[in-house]
């Protein structure tokens, strides 16, 4: 899990952009606002809280780059 933590100039990137997600969702009205963009919002946070980001481990997990001397 190590190789997912991010640094603090990213942690505190994605508070800035949840913040302003959350404030755009505030600011709309959150029964008004599709339920899709509560996911960003709630990545951003969690990110900038624990310094683990879904979204790298998402993008990790579908581009990973194979071992040429494995075979996978």
């Amino acid at each position: 899990m190590k190789k997912y933590l991010i640094g603090k100039p990213m942690r505190f990137f994605f508070l800035i952009a949840g913040s302003i997600l959350w404030a755009g969702i505030w600011l709309t009205g959150f029964a008004t606002v599709h339920w899709l963009l509560y996911i960003p919002a709630l990545f951003f946070i969690f990110a900038s809280l624990t310094g683990i980001c879904p979204g790298l481990i998402v993008s990790n997990m579908l581009f990973a780059v194979r071992n040429e001397q494995s075979g996978k």
